[in-house]
């Protein structure tokens, strides 16, 4: 029996999420307008008000959507290793790898927080995702047998930041090895373990 695909067109809401990741992903937030998003997407204006209410509903959107996506990314790469050391030093390969993409344009979270109000939903969103990650490095520190694991999480997580941002600023991936020592001796020091890796 043969298969049915399926030959649906993406909604209007797929559509409009999918042009705003690639644009304001590229460009940021602030320097691509909505009439752009929406000839990109290929809807009527109409389409995106009726979906999102406005631009800082698709953008909050859109960083939700980049929160899921890195998030499983993160937790996949962390659910492949065995202790808490080697998952912390985990989430440091993942984002390693992304900085050899062709399209990385850094953390879109600091990017899109850089340009938004502080009250805003764009700002919650990067706010949401940041907590998401404190709270996961937190965790692990914990786990792993920190002395104190909200110092440690606070660290990891300085220094995850720090690292999307010089790959970024220097066009250098090889940041990525550079972050994954530089967490290595800070697990071993807030651990009291080896730091051999």
């Amino acid at each position: 029996m043969a298969s049915v695909q399926s030959t649906a067109k993406p909604s209007a809401r797929e559509r409009l999420l999918a042009a705003a990741n690639e644009l304001f992903y590229a460009e940021g937030v602030q320097s691509v307008g909505i009439d752009r998003v929406i000839e990109h997407a290929g809807v009527a204006k109409a389409s995106l008000y009726n979906t999102f209410g406005g631009k800082e509903q698709l953008v909050r959107a859109y960083l939700d959507h980049r929160h899921a996506a890195t998030a499983d990314r993160i937790t996949r790469a962390v659910a492949e290793r065995d202790t808490p050391r080697e998952q912390m030093l985990a989430v440091f390969e993942s984002q390693g790898r992304q900085f050899d993409r062709p399209d990385f344009h850094g953390c879109a979270f600091i990017r899109a927080g850089a340009e938004a109000s502080p009250d805003g939903l764009v700002h919650e969103a990067a706010d949401t995702f940041r907590g998401w990650m404190r709270e996961l490095f937190t965790r692990l520190a914990a786990e792993a047998g920190a002395a104190d694991p909200d110092a440690l999480g606070r660290q990891l997580q300085l220094l995850y930041d720090g690292a999307g941002i010089s790959a970024l600023m220097d066009h250098d991936s090889t940041v990525a090895a550079t972050s994954r020592a530089a967490a290595t001796a800070l697990i071993a020091a807030a651990t009291g373990a080896s730091a051999e890796a």
